[in-house]
């Protein structure tokens, strides 16, 4: 990886710096797998995570989820409790379970992710996360590695804005213009498909696609122009 040929590098958080993503899919399937239970439905599935959640702001996970099933809800408020059978109301009961994990165990970053942060950091490329989560900043924080980025673009600053997330490219060109970086001199890395195709709509440089369980294959054809199981891989 020749880091001299790029100015930025637009991190997704939960999946590709932190394991995070695992705390997503076991609150996804809890929430899910509730819910369904009492509508004939089958299962919720890790497959559907990948298909259907991965990557996507919260309540469009949801919203595409039921989808997927056939299932209709009134989409609701932002500010349904999480008792509600709304869209939102079923994305905030996800996200209850998730903070109290965050709070209660914490979560550490992926060595080889902390150790190509630190070539970065030593190299004077610029970092940014871009994350659908709005928890972006309460797992940077348990994390220990807020302080490695100049900016975040996460779910709170992407409703705020108006921006459309993920697979759509607004999230990451809005971080690379905060950097006052040129998307051609910046470089995606992602682990959900959907994430892949917003780096690859955007015209960046270069869409690294990091394999935590979506697969290489799936990776490849939604655009990454790399893929690496771990980020140690992309060290020079």
């Amino acid at each position: 990886m020749d880091w001299i040929r790029y100015d930025a590098a637009l991190f997704d958080l939960d999946g590709v710096l932190t394991p995070t993503a695992l705390v997503h899919m076991a609150a996804w399937a809890e929430t899910f797998d509730a819910f369904l239970a009492g509508r004939g439905q089958p299962a919720y599935t890790e497959q559907d995570y990948y298909d259907h959640v991965d990557g996507r702001p919260r309540y469009e996970g949801v919203a595409t989820f039921l989808a997927s099933r056939g299932i209709e809800l009134p989409y609701g408020d932002p500010s349904d409790p999480p008792e509600a059978d709304t869209v939102c109301g079923i994305g905030n009961r996800k996200n209850v379970a998730v903070n109290e994990v965050l709070d209660r165990d914490g979560v550490d970053p992926y060595p080889g992710s902390l150790r190509l942060l630190d070539h970065l950091g030593d190299a004077g490329i610029r970092m940014a996360v871009v994350s659908s989560s709005a928890n972006a900043p309460h797992v940077l924080k348990v994390s220990g590695i807020a302080d490695r980025f100049e900016v975040v673009v996460d779910g709170a600053v992407a409703a705020r804005d108006g921006l459309p997330g993920k697979p759509e490219p607004d999230t990451f060109l809005a971080a690379a213009d905060r950097l006052g970086v040129a998307a051609d001199r910046a470089v995606v890395l992602e682990d959900a498909t959907s994430g892949v195709r917003a780096g690859k709509a955007g015209g960046f440089g270069l869409v690294v696609g990091v394999d935590r369980g979506a697969g290489p294959q799936a990776l490849s054809a939604a655009g990454a122009d790399v893929v690496v199981a771990d980020l140690a891989e992309l060290l020079p």
